[in-house]
């Protein structure tokens, strides 16, 4: 009904221009002659026997006329009255063709019918006619857009879901990595597919289902493969989308969106980002009264106000369920939470299969390894790894991804993009080279430490001279002596400055961040230390929630905080004199992968390995940088005790390398425990 009004109103308006262009050309033609003399001037013309011949309608007025200065040009005028025009010209005509009779104006009076008359007229009534619809169609325009906004404002009530298309639908065979989850959401299909079999029972299946985890690891995507699976509409929206400026019309969108459903069901209702409007009531500066809080209470009434049979299944995303409400948690509303991790080694391989089904590859790909390779990686990393893997390809101009690619990706997604055209000056080159030697040196004679992935000293990302990338493991925790290797791993790379450069630089800054933060954690959160004893004196939330912790104040005297700063630096000491005696054990390893990191500017974790254990690299790749390592000895023989010079350019570049000793996505994450995942992962 809608497309055949809006043809309607096209087809007329397309009508309305060629008619109002005639009228116009008519109405052009009818004055085209027109004279713009004034009647006096025109009566003054057969006063002074100018005029040779005229004519004049006596019904209308329209007169015509003919001079004897312009014979052929004939000229026409409305007179305003005829009569009043006949006896101001009579005499002066009558006059002048008794004294010439052989050259008397020729004259002719005559009367229009009605069908001339409204001829006459016509263009005149088309312009009319056509401006009046044309306004007409303004007019209404105007009033639609007016009634719409109008709505919008009195009707701002009215929500707007977001639904699934049918070519859009997803179902389970698109979710990976996640199979548990899948199994908890078996029974919401059932349900929606087939109501009775659990109403028979006396069962009631859940209200509402909370989807917790990390960003990127596939909630939103298993909640429309629910809905793909049962065939039901899937209505979705943010939570974002039920706050605005005015009053009460998050409340009334949440009355109009459970409406639709209800007329929909059996349908889903998905709401995204669920803490935007599920927080702690009481919660900020505006106290309890504030229009998200009468949202929040409208949900609450709604998904406790619904038959829990009716067909409606209220699904939701979080990755912060520590904010949300308890009234939203209780059973009755969501009472069922599914917490989706990231995924494991087996789950990230499924995941690369299904990003993988569009893309070529290469017969060395091999998703197995790569899985290994990607530990803490979601599903919504592993997608963008394929994708840059393929922009590698593309612009390479391959066919199919490779390997090559793919671990290019890797490195790409962790560190950013390699800057080859920055250079360095030889000084600041050879501090980063021996800064991250430092960092891989020490870390291969840690017991409890990951093994060495990649060294490169070619800058990527923001600031980052070098790095250094470990392999980590698949493990759940993060035990005390591993986190003590990883400091003696951080500290690496001051200790190398210092021992091979008799200097250290701002490059170690972000090292001693990381390392600073970490010893705080064991001695403040986990309790690791002896001297401190198995006591926590921070709280598992540091980020500060607005009205519930604005005027939090730490749980400990300043007594403790002093012996909570002692043992950090004793920590801190410990580990710096650990990596010291390592460093210096173990000092022409320091210098060897120094200086083959100066010749080739990336090692990989072969290539380190077989540096370490035979002092050389592999047969392959010595004959091939040869005269670069000559070259780089002897620049660099009898200069490992000299210090460098101060320089604008050395501390500049020094800096760049704050953020070489990243690990990996994952390693960070396991250089917390597990205990402590809910705060530190769902960021």
């Amino acid at each position: 009904m809608n497309n055949m009004s809006k043809n309607w109103k096209s087809a007329i308006f397309y009508i309305l221009i060629p008619i109002l262009l005639v009228a116009l050309a008519l109405g052009f033609a009818n004055r085209q002659n027109q004279t713009d003399l004034k009647y006096s001037q025109v009566v003054h013309l057969f006063k002074t026997d100018q005029v040779k011949s005229f004519e004049i309608d006596l019904t209308s007025g329209s007169l015509t006329y003919s001079t004897f200065e312009e014979p052929d040009k004939v000229q026409k005028y409305n007179v305003p009255s005829v009569t009043y025009f006949l006896d101001d010209i009579r005499d002066s005509v009558d006059e002048y063709n008794e004294k010439n009779p052989d050259s008397a104006i020729e004259f002719n009076y005559k009367k229009s019918n009605s069908r001339n008359w409204i001829y006459s007229l016509l263009p005149y009534v088309l312009i009319i006619a056509s401006g009046a619809v044309l306004c007409w169609l303004m007019m209404k325009k105007m009033g639609d857009t007016m009634n719409s906004d109008t709505s919008r404002t009195l009707g701002f009530g009215r929500v707007k879901t977001k639904t699934v298309e049918d070519k859009n639908k997803k179902t389970f065979s698109d979710v990976a990595g996640c199979d548990e989850e899948k199994a908890e959401l078996e029974e919401i299909v059932e349900f929606l597919k087939d109501p009775g079999k659990f109403t028979e029972l006396g069962a009631r299946i859940p209200k509402g289902v909370l989807l917790v985890g990390p960003p990127g690891t596939g909630k939103t995507l298993l909640a429309k493969a629910v809905a793909g699976e049962a065939n039901a509409p899937f209505l979705s929206i943010s939570g974002s989308d039920f706050v605005e400026m005015y009053v009460g019309v998050g409340a009334s969108r949440v009355r109009d969106l459970f409406s639709q459903a209800i007329k929909k069901a059996p349908a889903i209702v998905f709401i995204d980002e669920i803490d935007a409007v599920g927080r702690h009531r009481g919660a900020g500066t505006g106290g309890g009264n504030d229009e998200r809080e009468q949202t929040l209470n409208q949900l609450l009434v709604e998904m406790d106000g619904f038959d829990s049979n009716s067909g409606v299944i209220v699904m939701a995303a979080t990755n912060r369920p520590d904010v949300l409400d308890p009234a939203l948690l209780r059973p009755g509303r969501f009472d069922r939470q599914i917490t989706v991790n990231r995924p494991d080694a087996q789950g990230r391989e499924d995941i690369l299969k299904v990003h993988a089904k569009n893309k070529p590859l290469a017969p060395d790909v091999n998703f197995k390894d790569l899985a290994q390779m990607t530990i803490g990686f979601t599903g919504a990393d592993l997608e963008n790894l394929l994708n840059e893997a393929a922009l590698l390809a593309a612009r390479k101009h391959k066919k199919a991804l490779t390997n090559e690619e793919i671990q290019d990706a890797v490195t790409r997604v962790e560190m950013g993009t390699e800057k080859k055209s920055h250079k360095y000056s030889e000084k600041a080159k050879k501090l980063t080279a021996y800064h991250e030697a430092g960092h891989a040196v020490a870390s291969y004679y840690l017991e409890n430490h990951d093994p060495v992935k990649e060294i490169s000293i070619i800058p990527r990302g923001m600031g980052a001279g070098g790095y250094t990338m470990y392999q980590p493991q698949e493990e759940n925790y993060t035990s005390k002596n591993e986190m003590l290797d990883l400091l003696v791993s951080m500290l690496g790379g001051r200790v190398a400055e210092a021992l091979t450069l008799d200097d250290v630089s701002t490059g170690a800054s972000s090292d001693l961040q990381r390392a600073t933060q970490i010893c705080r954690d064991m001695v403040a959160k986990y309790g690791m230390s002896d001297e401190i004893g198995p006591v926590v004196f921070s709280d598992e939330n540091n980020e500060v929630f607005l009205g519930k912790d604005f005027g939090h104040v730490n749980n400990y005297s300043e007594v403790t905080s002093a012996r909570i700063d002692e043992e950090i630096e004793k920590m801190m000491r410990a580990a710096y004199a650990k990596t010291q005696n390592i460093l210096k054990e173990h000092y022409d390893k320091l210098i060897l992968v120094g200086d083959t990191l100066l010749a080739k500017e990336k090692i990989d974790g072969a290539q380190f390995e077989a540096l370490m254990t035979n002092g050389k690299l592999p047969e392959t790749e010595a004959n091939s940088v040869d005269s670069q390592s000559d070259k780089a000895a002897s620049e660099t023989a009898g200069k490992h005790d000299e210090p460098l010079e101060k320089n604008e350019n050395f501390v500049s570049a020094a800096d760049t390398v704050s953020a070489d000793d990243f690990v990996s996505k994952s390693d960070e994450r396991n250089a917390h425990p597990v205990s402590d995942e809910n705060n530190s992962d769902a960021e």
